[in-house]
């Protein structure tokens, strides 16, 4: 055995609660039951056992829950409990944690309205978005109720006390019965097609769960959810909570109270007229006396005292205002032309002919300076080559030509420089000072054959 598998008593009971609070049937189950040992406590919880034939569990019920209990709890009441299980770890033993009581002979209509309401919630029949504004002084005012009963009575007159001038139409139902559903739908039908109201008011007075289940009808709180006009749902006592109440644009604990929210108390509104009324003479009062010392400085002040002066004063002022005006404007009209004048020399600075026509002034200029460079240049090689050609004509061959010598070549057009590179009957070509003689070889000899 290792020391980890070995629990203290505190480790097991927070192990075993921890199983409680994760398991999510047990963090909201419904379960029907006898009551017995129901004990109240001084601040307002409820200690009890639930059992059956054959078990039984202890329970509590806080005051912040209890107190939205429609009947007093009694040991020997069969009851149907909703809550939490989980576990009281100073005892090591499991409880049930009530949230909602009621008397077992209506627990199946609790059940049909929690589904109800469920199903409505997950349509967004409840959101707060889709809830029309009351209007704040609502001239006609429809009260669908029992034309008998006490809940029109407090409705006709809270509204007559606080509000005379709205006019109020009952249009009778019955709120309580198997055909009060199709009743109320039918006049929430009249309220809609007469489309003439500001306001509509649903309601009756107290009663058991049984009574007030016309308001938990399916078909009752759609066709309130459908209407065009804002509705206020009164039923029942303020503990009372209906599905009217959360499809209805707003919830008013009891039909007195749903009068107080339909229109304003004209008493007040007066009140608040009143005051409204001497804060708005205040301030004119202030008003009028600011204005009224404005007048009295304006009055004493100099343009009131003299106003020859100031009038000859302001004719000053114009007259160097327009010698300022027309320097202006004349120099708004100078400006201008300078401009122009400025850009015009720089359009010719920029044309095309003008660029052409310096281009060719400078293309002359450059020729002229060619020109001479060409010339110094000459004159300066001039005088070498002069002397160069005197040299080569020293000692050019056509120099020696001029003294009788010649100059004779084959056939080839090459040099005969010996007898050796002609033969007899070959052409030979001979080259004078001044010309060229052609002829054919008839003989040919040497210095050494002579002699």
């Amino acid at each position: 055995m290792s020391a980890k598998s070995i629990f203290t008593i505190t480790e097991l009971t927070r192990y075993i609660k921890n199983q409680f609070e994760y398991d999510p049937i047990l963090q909201n189950v419904w379960i029907r039951g006898e009551l017995s040992n129901v004990k109240r406590h001084s601040r307002g919880h409820i200690y009890f056992t639930v059992k059956d034939e054959n078990s039984r569990v202890q329970a509590v019920m806080f005051a912040g829950h209890n107190r939205y209990l429609t009947f007093d709890p009694e040991s020997g009441m069969k009851v149907l409990i909703r809550g939490e299980m989980n576990v009281y770890e100073p005892y090591g033993q499991y409880q049930l944690y009530a949230k909602e009581m009621q008397p077992d002979g209506i627990g199946n209509l609790f059940l049909a309205y929690e589904k109800l309401k469920q199903t409505l919630e997950k349509e967004g029949l409840f959101a707060e978005e889709r809830k029309k504004p009351i209007p704040r002084f609502p001239e006609r005012i429809a009260v669908i109720t029992s034309p008998t009963g006490a809940a029109i009575r407090d409705i006709v007159t809270t509204i007559k006390r606080r509000y005379p001038v709205a006019q109020i139409t009952l249009l009778p139902a019955l709120v309580q019965g198997e055909q009060a559903p199709a009743s109320i739908q039918k006049a929430i039908q009249r309220v809609e097609i007469a489309a003439c109201f500001d306001v509509l008011i649903i309601g009756r007075g107290g009663g058991s769960i049984e009574e007030l289940w016309a308001f938990n009808d399916e078909s009752v709180a759609r066709t309130i959810a459908a209407a065009r006009v804002p509705i206020i749902s009164a039923v029942g006592h303020e503990t009372d909570f209906t599905i009217s109440d959360f499809v209805a644009d707003l919830r008013a604990p009891t039909p007195t109270g749903a009068a107080e929210l339909a229109v304003p108390d004209i008493l007040e509104l007066k009140r608040q007229l009143n005051d409204l009324t001497l804060r708005l003479n205040r301030r004119v009062n202030e008003v009028i006396s600011r204005e009224k010392e404005r007048h009295r400085r304006a009055s004493r002040s100099y343009a009131f005292r003299y106003p020859e002066q100031l009038l000859k004063q302001k004719e000053q002022q114009l007259d160097v205002t327009l010698d300022r005006l027309k320097r202006a404007m004349e120099n708004r009209l100078v400006q201008p032309v300078h401009i122009l004048q400025r850009l015009d020399q720089q359009l010719v600075s920029v044309h095309p002919q003008h660029q052409w026509k310096q281009v060719k002034e400078q293309q002359q200029r450059l020729k002229d300076r060619l020109k001479v460079s060409m010339l110094e240049q000459l004159k300066r090689k001039q005088i070498p080559f002069e002397q160069k050609m005197n040299e080569l004509k020293l000692l050019s061959p056509l120099r020696l030509m001029e003294r009788g010598y010649n100059l004779t070549y084959d056939e080839n057009n090459k040099l005969v420089k010996s007898v050796k590179n002609v033969k007899r009957g070959s052409q030979i070509t001979v080259r004078l000072k001044d010309g060229f003689v052609h002829s054919n070889v008839e003989k040919v000899s040497s210095f050494m054959e002579e002699e």
